[in-house]
């Protein structure tokens, strides 16, 4: 189990090496394979993860330039474990659905080599580390966008590489000043985000380092007004790597949000919540007022992250209990959520090929299965009671609504919103007549399709219904990300808040346990 982690993020990268030599027709089954075996490991990792414990576990630490403190140091904790579960799980499901054609080996390398990538994003504790793997996931994505990407996809995978690329850099020098400021107060290098967890720095340096951070991790996300990427990549992608990118790849900007800019700028961050609430406002009904307005079924979607996204980042900003428990576990919901839309439509362009809403109507008597799978989905979507996507939304907007009743309820309109252009959607495609001759004879589920959605459904519901298994672990780790905002805080009202917020958890802890000792 020592080195288990560190197996878990580079056995899909290695497996992947010898798919080149392979037959076109034996790489899905090989992808498959691979992917299965890579989530049997995670299971093992939850498995062996210890709830109780708040702090890093399955660390593995090897120097490579001790020199410059650059080590490579990864481990996991409540936050980060369920994003590696749900790159697994997702990825997995993508190499089962895949149809693509030609060039099977090549798309089934990106998606293995994407899984890795990202594996190390989620859990590297040493910034430069962090930072390789978070600029190299861009290559797999931009070569799915230019190679079986439609419509402008060329112009669309370099305008998502430019635009988050170059953000990047304004995210790179922030983590090399940090690494100065580290050397300058303790007399020697250190990247390690450990190691940085013991300095505490003043308020106007925590605004600049927030500021550099931020940037790069609003394109990531994307936070209004730094979007304009998505659009394009999202509609151009093929099926499978808009799957990727809002399942997945978008997470690695509210985990970068809840890793470093929260505990390292904490004063900064508490600073900063109105106005990154406000953004995340214009989002949720800017976002939503777009989808409403569009005409292909993708686009719908693509801009339906953008608000569902926005709810996140309020309750990432929360930097309360609630909050951050809930925009965590509302990760994990819109990666199993989104990416079963998106699947969903690239089974219906798969049969059509074409995704424009006024081609259809009248399919829920054509495709039944499709259709019931469909509206559980959108329903999950939606934000419905008892599916997994009501969980996350629920506790982000409760965790906000104790710091800013009036903001909360503008971000609650988010549910109205989504529920009146995903519900517009589905009656457009679904229901009524269906005038156009092509689609009477569309082929329902097929069996490949079937397993894909039956495992999207079941998780949509179960954790729905139990969100118990990700919210403990999820619950601890967040005490301790409170506790080191706490003690790097300077500044008296970010103390206060995060005191004030501490104290009620723990009350509340003790109130659940005497509750349950009185009912033993």
């Amino acid at each position: 189990m020592e080195y288990l982690l560190s197996i878990i993020i580079f056995f899909p990268a290695l497996a992947s090496i010898f798919i080149f030599v392979m037959d076109n027709n034996v790489a899905k089954p090989y992808g498959i394979t691979i992917g299965f075996i890579e989530l049997l490991l995670i299971i093992g990792l939850w498995v062996g993860f210890d709830y109780t414990n708040p702090n890093m576990q399955f660390e593995n630490i090897f120097a490579l330039i001790p020199l410059y403190g650059i080590n490579y140091h990864v481990g996991v904790d409540g936050i980060s474990l369920f994003l590696l579960v749900l790159n697994s799980f997702i990825i997995f499901l993508a190499t089962i659905y895949l149809n693509q054609k030609n060039d099977k080996n090549h798309l089934v390398v990106c998606l293995l080599l994407l899984e890795s990538i990202l594996m190390g994003v989620f859990s590297s504790l040493n910034m430069i580390l962090f930072y390789i793997f978070w600029e190299i996931s861009l290559i797999p994505i931009l070569y799915m966008i230019g190679a079986w990407g439609t419509g402008q996809k060329i112009y669309a995978a370099l305008k998502f590489f430019l635009y988050t690329f170059a953000a990047s850099l304004i995210m790179f020098v922030g983590i090399l000043f940090f690494g100065y400021l580290y050397f300058i107060s303790m007399g020697n290098w250190s990247f390690d985000i450990m190691d940085w967890y013991a300095l505490a720095l003043p308020f106007n340096i925590q605004v600049w380092l927030f500021l550099a951070f931020f940037i790069s991790i609003a394109v990531k996300i994307p936070i209004f007004p730094f979007h304009t990427w998505l659009p394009h990549a999202y509609g151009d992608a093929p099926t499978l790597g808009s799957v990727a990118l809002a399942a997945v790849l978008l997470k690695m900007g509210t985990y970068a949000l809840v890793r470093f800019s929260l505990p390292l700028f904490p004063d900064a961050s508490f600073a900063m919540m109105v106005p990154v609430a406000i953004l995340a406002l214009f989002m949720i009904i800017y976002g939503g007022m777009l989808a409403f307005a569009q005409t292909d079924m993708k686009q719908v979607i693509a801009y339906s992250s953008i608000s569902h996204m926005g709810v996140t980042v309020i309750g990432i900003f929360a930097m309360n209990l609630e909050g951050l428990g809930g925009a965590t576990f509302g990760m994990v919901g819109h990666g199993i959520v989104i990416g079963a839309l998106f699947m969903l439509v690239g089974m219906l362009y798969s049969r059509t090929q074409t995704r424009k809403i006024s081609e259809f109507g009248g399919l829920a008597s054509v495709m039944p299965n499709y259709s019931s799978v469909f509206g559980i989905v959108m329903m999950a979507s939606v934000g419905l009671p008892l599916t997994i996507g009501f969980v996350g939304e629920f506790l982000s907007l409760l965790g906000f609504f104790k710091n800013h009743p009036i903001l909360t309820l503008l971000a609650g309109t988010s549910i109205i919103i989504s529920a009146i252009y995903m519900l517009n959607l589905y009656k457009k495609i679904f229901f009524g007549e269906n005038t156009n001759s092509k689609n009477k004879n569309l082929k329902d589920l097929y069996p490949r399709e079937i397993i894909v959605m039956t495992c999207f459904v079941i998780t949509v519901i179960f954790l729905g219904i139990y969100p118990k298994p990700l919210l403990l672990p999820i619950q601890n780790s967040t005490d301790k990300l409170l506790q080191i905002m706490n003690d790097r805080a300077i500044k008296n009202d970010t103390k206060e808040h995060l005191q004030k917020v501490m104290n009620m958890d723990f009350k509340h802890t003790l109130n659940a346990r005497s509750f349950k000792t009185k009912e033993v």
